[in-house]
């Protein structure tokens, strides 16, 4: 599998991430056979959300890798917060809680990647960019991000962001 390096990270990543938003709507043993699939063909970057089926997509991946410190370190994990029911969030509290229920149903300590999820119009950089930087500092996320935003968003929290 071809690998690229992401920039401004010490990365590098298979070109396809594998997304497990409906990994819930397999069997564990269709789950299993996916994600075993997935490693055999040189795919360990594995994307989730915290909003896929409810954390349920996050502990069935973790029951079917088998999750520990030395499976853990074979792969590479990005998930993505920011969506609650009905409208979207990006307060400190939101991320800070979101990262934790995040790395408890994936049975991991840390995240290689954060992706903030979808547009929150009602954002307060400075808040995100503290969330970061907590993160960050206590080892529960190595990089940051954003998914599904245009330039001027990205430019906005940029200004925020060390």
């Amino acid at each position: 599998m071809r690998k690229i390096k992401i920039a401004n990270t010490d990365l590098c990543v298979p070109q396809i991430a594998l997304g497990c938003m409906r990994i819930n709507s397999k069997s564990r043993e269709e789950a299993k056979r996916f994600v075993d699939t997935a490693l055999e063909l040189g795919l360990n970057f594995f994307d989730h959300a915290d909003i896929y089926g409810k954390g349920e997509c996050e502990k069935i991946f973790a029951d079917v890798i088998g999750m520990s410190p030395s499976v853990r370190e074979k792969i590479i994990l990005q998930s993505k917060c920011g969506i609650r029911p009905g409208f979207f969030d990006f307060s400190k509290e939101h991320i800070l809680n979101s990262v934790d229920g995040i790395l408890s149903r994936l049975n991991t300590e840390y995240l290689d990647i954060l992706l903030l999820h979808r547009p929150d119009a009602l954002v307060e950089p400075c808040e995100v960019a503290e969330a970061f930087d907590i993160l960050h500092k206590s080892g529960k996320v190595r990089y940051f991000g954003v998914s599904n935003q245009k330039p001027m968003q990205i430019e906005l929290l940029k200004k925020y962001i060390n």
